[in-house]
C-alpha cells in the first residue's frame, strides 16, 4: 500500500542546544512526525525557505500539516500588535502561508495544528483574538498542556470523524475570531471558542484544528489527512499522461 508523504512545518531558532552544540537550528517535536508514522504515512521536515520554492516543494508531497510554533504577525490580518502577542516569525508566516496557497491549489491535503489553524484562517481572509484566557495548561505552569473537551458540529468532515465530544491536549493564547470566507466550523469549545474549521466538500481536504493531536493518542484527524493524501495522490497519477517510448 502507498505510504503517502507528509511534509510538517518546522522552527525556525536562533540557537537550540543538543550534545556540545548550540547552533542555529530548524526544530520540531518529534511527536509531529511521530504522529504521521504511526497514522500511516512518512514524514518530512520543511523548515522555512524561499515564498517562491513553495509550489516545487509541494509537487513533491503528497499531503501537507502546518505545526503549531509562534503566533502569528497581526500585520497580516490587518490587526495593531497586541501587548500579549509573542515575537514575530516573518520566515515561517511567509513560508507557511505560501505552502498553503500552492497546496490548496495543487488539491494537496492539508492539516492545521494551532498556529497551523489560525494561518489557515489568516491566509484565507480572517482574523484572530490576539489574547484568550483559559486554553493554556495549569496555572502558573508554562510549557505544560492543559486538556478541555471539544463539540464536533453535526455534518461536518471533522463530525464524520470524530461524532463524540472529545478531551483534547490544548496550548494557546490566540483564536479564531472573524472565519475566513469558505471555511466552515467544525468543532467548538465549551465556551465557544472555535476548535476546528475546515473547507467543505471533498477536494481540497483542508482542516485546522485547535488543540495538539500529537500529543495525544486519537490517530483519526491525521489518520484522515493520510488517507486523503493517499487518495489525492492517485488521482493525481492517474491523470497524468502516459510516458511513450521513443523509437
Amino acid at each position: 500500500m502507498h505510504e503517502p508523504l507528509i511534509g510538517i512545518t518546522t522552527y525556525l531558532e536562533p540557537a537550540a542546544r543538543w550534545g556540545v552544540w548550540e547552533l542555529p537550528a530548524a526544530v520540531l517535536p518529534s511527536a509531529y512526525p511521530q504522529l504521521v508514522q504511526r497514522s500511516g504515512g512518512l514524514a518530512a521536515l520543511l523548515p522555512p525557505d524561499e515564498a517562491e520554492r513553495a509550489a516545487t516543494v509541494v509537487a513533491r508531497l503528497d499531503g501537507l500539516v502546518i505545526a503549531g510554533g509562534a503566533d502569528i504577525d497581526p500585520e497580516l490580518y490587518g490587526a495593531e500588535r497586541d501587548f500579549r502577542t509573542g515575537p514575530p516569525a516573518h520566515e515561517r508566516d511567509t513560508w507557511e502561508v505560501a505552502l498553503l496557497r500552492a497546496a490548496m491549489a495543487a488539491g494537496v491535503p492539508v492539516l492545521g495544528i494551532c498556529r497551523g489553524m489560525q494561518l489557515l484562517n489568516v491566509a484565507l481572509g480572517g482574523t484572530l483574538t490576539q489574547h484568550l484566557d483559559g486554553h493554556t495548561g495549569p496555572f502558573g505552569k508554562a510549557g505544560v498542556l492543559g486538556e478541555h473537551p471539544v463539540v464536533p458540529v453535526p455534518g461536518t468532515r471533522y463530525a464524520s470523524l470524530v461524532p463524540e465530544e472529545t478531551s483534547v491536549p490544548t496550548y494557546h493564547h490566540q483564536a479564531v475570531e472573524r472565519l475566513a470566507p469558505g471555511l466552515v466550523v467544525s468543532a467548538h469549545a465549551a465556551d465557544g471558542t472555535v476548535e476546528a474549521v475546515e473547507l467543505p466538500g471533498g477536494t481540497p481536504w483542508v482542516m485546522g484544528v485547535q488543540w495538539h493531536p500529537e500529543m495525544g493518542d486519537d490517530l483519526r484527524v491525521m489518520r484522515a489527512l493520510v488517507d486523503a493524501a493517499r487518495t489525492a495522490a492517485a488521482t493525481r497519477a492517474a491523470a497524468k499522461p502516459p510516458v511513450t517510448a521513443r523509437a
